[in-house]
């Protein structure tokens, strides 16, 4: 660990992190993240060590210049601390890097020992996945934990997943065995529009967030940039039959599945989300990603920005009821 600063005492903490890399599709997860850390002015006070953690050949140094003076920035997860104030102000732990190349469990075993000293009361790490789930529709975001107590008591899924994981995981069951309350929230991106920036998903993971801990996340420009996304995507769905066919397949799917729901605990919850914001409430890389059966995927999926004179194309959908069934990550 370099300790770029010395340790601030902090009100009431919570640790949020997030990483580039696999569980970070669409980019969506790290982007909450710092988009916190913009809106709040965090100061970082510590990052790890990248010679412990990254091979550079995978996660390569930048080289830039400050004032004809050329300096290198190494791959690397940095902490950074935000107070969000209020009646009951309370402080935000932000941990925010780049999945590492080895030493995943020496890796947790350095956050936990900064959660601790801290005083950090609870874990959320923030994840993003490919899965089946159209545009046209909110982003559905999970939060799973591995403690049955906290599910009941915050309200979330007992973790039930088998297969490969990534780093989100392995922190997470870190923090479990070392006695720390973590929540994961993942973001379900749609798999044929899977290239950042995807600022829906980002929104929703704050949305969620904000929900679990009982702040209120300045938004700034997102809602606005989520819009506009969604009409970008729409436009250029709309050029291929077969995408919007397939599109309007999931929308059917996705409608089916939470008819039960849409009376319930998701609409309660917007509203106490409308009424906290009304009332102005506490103020407050390379590879592929994760996919929600644990798989992997590439490069090379559909961005509705390689080309706005409009004639990208998104890439043909698999076929219904192929071999691509999903479960939920963890």
């Amino acid at each position: 660990m370099i300790e770029l600063e010395g340790v601030p005492e902090l009100i009431d903490p919570v640790m949020v992190a997030a990483f580039e890399g696999w569980n970070d599709a669409g980019d969506a997860a790290s982007t909450a993240v710092a988009h916190l850390d913009r809106e709040w002015k965090g100061e970082v006070f510590a990052a790890l060590d990248a010679e412990d953690y990254y091979d550079f050949q995978v996660n390569r140094p930048t080289v830039w210049l400050d004032g004809g003076v050329r300096k290198i920035t190494w791959p690397t997860t940095r902490l950074s601390v935000v107070r969000v104030g209020g009646e009951k102000p309370r402080d935000l732990v932000l941990v925010r890097g780049i999945e590492p190349s080895m030493r995943w469990r020496s890796f947790c075993n350095e956050l936990l020992g900064f959660a601790h000293e801290l005083g950090v009361e609870l874990v959320v790490i923030l994840g993003a996945l490919l899965g089946d789930t159209p545009h046209t529709r909110p982003v559905p975001v999970s939060g799973v934990t591995s403690d049955p107590d906290l599910a009941q008591r915050m309200d979330l899924e007992e973790t039930k997943y088998e297969g490969p994981t990534g780093i989100v995981g392995i922190l997470q069951e870190a923090c479990t065995h070392a006695g720390v309350p973590a929540v994961s929230l993942w973001a379900a991106v749609p798999h044929y529009v899977s290239q950042p920036p995807n600022p829906k998903a980002t929104l929703a993971l704050l949305n969620r967030l904000e929900d679990l801990i009982d702040v209120r996340i300045p938004l700034g420009e997102l809602p606005e940039d989520a819009r506009a996304w969604q009409v970008g995507v729409d436009q250029l769905a709309a050029e291929d039959s077969e995408v919007a066919e397939y599109v309007q397949t999931l929308e059917e799917a996705r409608d089916t599945a939470e008819l039960p729901e849409a009376s319930g605990e998701a609409i309660a919850r917007e509203f106490e989300r409308y009424l906290r914001r009304r009332d102005g409430g506490p103020t407050g890389a390379a590879g592929g990603h994760a996919t929600a059966d644990g798989g992997d995927t590439g490069p090379g999926a559909w961005n509705p920005k390689d080309n706005p004179g409009g004639r990208a194309r998104p890439p043909k959908p698999p076929r219904a009821g192929g071999d691509d069934e999903e479960s939920s990550e963890d």
